[in-house]
């Protein structure tokens, strides 16, 4: 737990920065080795903690000794940062992108010099920044979309080409010079950019870019585009003309008939004449069913334009509200920003200027406008309503093409022709992780569509393939009908599940249902204003922190003396074992273990005898 002066000392930091003054003492703050705790506490669980870069130094053996010994390096200035492992992993388009692996010692540096821009930059960040920073997602970007973009005409599409690689160093360090008065702490941040990679067992110097898979990336991009985020904004003060769109005249007109209809059907009822009625009060509703499909806005008002904006790292749309020669002029304009003042050019090939009611792909979505008058039926609090929806309101659509390929990615057969088949790699496990797997997959991707406009009904052929291939799968693996197989598994209409006999007891599983998405909608999805929370760093919330703090081997009992965070890694790594400590580990469930360092090294040697552990975590 950090101290409150250096509490105190981080909340100043954002203030600071919004006030527009350059930030000095940053390199003293890394000193602090409740810092390195904390940093260790925010990435010993991640994915690639035991991925190994150049030196296979990962995150395993983490101990007080080890930060304090970094610090101390920092300090004399002997640090030395290892180039990056160089690692391909596929995209989408079938095209490969290259991730820098950093060795352990250095993601440590990076996450702390990480934590402490985060607290610099995160004040004074754009609203339309959506892309790695806190509380923020894909999903905030789009209800950021759907809550400010209603009325917009044109969409432009822009994505910088191969953003991360292209990074100029010496405008990023000069954008960090805006803001912090620290010469120790930028060095440090230079060395990291210019610390190179390793491909193919060859070394490569780095003189622009950052590496994609590094801990700093992120935030660094961020820093970098803030500019284009500020460029923006004063773009946008400069566009805006008008306080409101003119009313249509044409609606106007209905309007006014409308009403004067409704006057001549009261006096109808005053004077007894019932013959007119019905033939005014026909008349009545064709001007009310026109009056509907005209909107009340002229959206050809030339004295209106708006214009707005949002990224998602470099990958940011353009809302304009306008003529298409206005766009061709932004577009030109924003081009020449990025080339002039970033140095970097727009992917010519991913430029895109399309109508609003065309659609438009981001973040994996389709983006789309109603048209005027468009009625959509959906449901409110259990009821089915018709509701018509405003001029200009932003769709969100899951693309057909995606759940295709999400169909034929996870082998659960023809998406287009409806037509399931069965997983074979899948029939030596347990029943219970075969549907553990099927569910994972596909609530993973229904989560990530739960925002889409009709979701439910959307992906409800994707959903039904995929339940097709689960009782293929279930009805090959123990020689059965499928017919069969949904008799085991039903438990009432409309929910399956499959109960096993495990570990003592039975353990059930339920088959996700796509109804569930009702519930998610309503209690996963965060806010969109997060205050940055510096309370954060006075919280003794990990559990891996307290479990060193406690000064305790987990495996032996011994107390006192060095002792090093263990990783397994995976769990699967350790699953069959039948040393202790594997079994140690899985009885707590838990990848890490806080050794002396004797245990850890007979560990690592492969000569720990068997321990009749005496923990108290057991």
């Amino acid at each position: 737990m950090l101290s409150d002066t250096t509490i105190k000392r981080l909340k100043t930091l954002g203030e600071l920065s919004r006030k527009g003054k350059r930030i000095n003492g940053l390199f003293r703050l890394m000193e602090n080795p409740s810092f390195w705790e904390l940093a260790y506490a925010n990435i010993y669980s991640n994915k690639g903690a035991m991925t190994k870069g150049i030196g296979n130094v990962t995150l395993d053996g983490f101990s007080d000794e080890r930060a304090v010994n970094i610090i101390n390096l920092l300090k004399d200035g002997r640090y030395k940062f290892k180039p990056s492992k160089r690692v391909y992993i596929p995209k989408a388009n079938g095209k490969l992108r290259p991730l820098g692996i950093p060795s352990g010692d250095d993601k440590l540096v990076q996450e702390v010099t990480r934590s402490i821009l985060e607290e610099i930059y995160e004040p004074v960040f754009s609203e339309s920044s959506h892309g790695f920073r806190p509380k923020r997602s894909c999903h905030t970007a789009l209800r950021y979309l759907q809550k400010y973009w209603t009325g917009v005409k044109w969409i432009i599409d822009m994505d910088i080409k191969g953003f991360f690689d292209n990074i100029d160093h010496d405008i990023m360090i000069k954008l960090l010079e805006k803001r912090i008065d620290d010469k120790r702490f930028i060095k440090l941040i230079r060395a990291m950019l210019k610390a190179g990679y390793i491909d193919d067992w060859k070394y490569h110097a780095t003189y622009s870019g950052t590496p994609q898979g590094g801990i700093i990336s992120p935030i660094l991009a961020n820093i970098y585009l803030h500019e284009l985020d500020v460029f923006m904004n004063d773009l946008i003060q400069e566009f805006n003309k008008g306080k409101r769109r003119d009313r249509n005249k044409e609606y106007l007109r209905y309007q006014y008939l409308v009403r004067k209809q409704r006057k001549a059907i009261t006096r109808a009822q005053q004077d007894g004449n019932i013959e007119n009625i019905e033939e005014l009060e026909a008349q009545l509703r064709e001007y009310c069913e026109i009056r509907q499909k005209i909107p009340s806005s002229d959206f050809h008002d030339s004295g209106y334009k708006r214009l707005t904006y949002i990224r998602y790292a470099d990958d940011y749309l353009i809302g304009v509200i306008g003529t298409k020669e206005d766009c061709r002029q932004i577009i030109e304009t924003v081009r020449n920003f990025v080339q002039d003042q970033l140095c970097l050019q727009v992917s010519e090939e991913k430029l895109g200027l399309k109508h609003s009611t065309e659609e438009t792909r981001f973040l994996g979505y389709d983006i789309t406008t109603y048209p005027s008058g468009k009625a959509v039926k959906m449901k409110i609090n259990g009821t089915y309503i018709t509701r018509r929806m405003g001029a200009g309101q932003i769709q969100l659509k899951v693309p057909m093409d995606t759940m295709m390929q999400f169909c034929k990615k996870n082998d659960y057969g023809n998406y287009s022709s409806f037509e399931a088949k069965a997983r074979p790699r899948l029939f030596n496990l347990m029943d219970t992780q075969i549907l553990t797997i099927y569910n994972a997959e596909i609530r993973g991707f229904a989560y990530y569509y739960v925002l889409a406009q009709g979701a439910i009904r959307a992906m409800n052929k994707l959903y039904s393939v995929c339940f097709k291939s689960l009782t293929r799968t279930l009805a090959q693996k123990h020689r059965c009908s499928k017919r069969e197989i949904r008799k085991r598994l039903k438990i009432q209409p409309g929910e399956y599940a499959i109960s096993e006999w495990y570990n003592g007891k039975y353990r059930t599983t339920r088959v996700f249902r796509l109804k569930d998405l009702n519930e998610y909608r309503h209690t996963a999805l965060h806010r969109l204003d997060i205050v940055p929370n510096t309370d954060k760093y006075r919280a003794t919330y990990s559990d891996i922190l307290n479990r060193m703090r406690a000064q305790r081997c987990e495996l032996c009992g011994r107390k006192g003396g060095y002792f090093e965070a263990h990783h397994a890694g995976s769990m699967n790594n350790i699953a069959d074992g039948e040393e202790s400590w594997k079994k140690l580990m899985l009885k707590r469930n838990r990848k890490t273990l806080v050794l002396c360092v004797y245990c850890h090294q007979q560990l690592h040697d492969g000569t720990l005898p068997e321990i009749n552990s005496t923990s108290k975590y057991e």
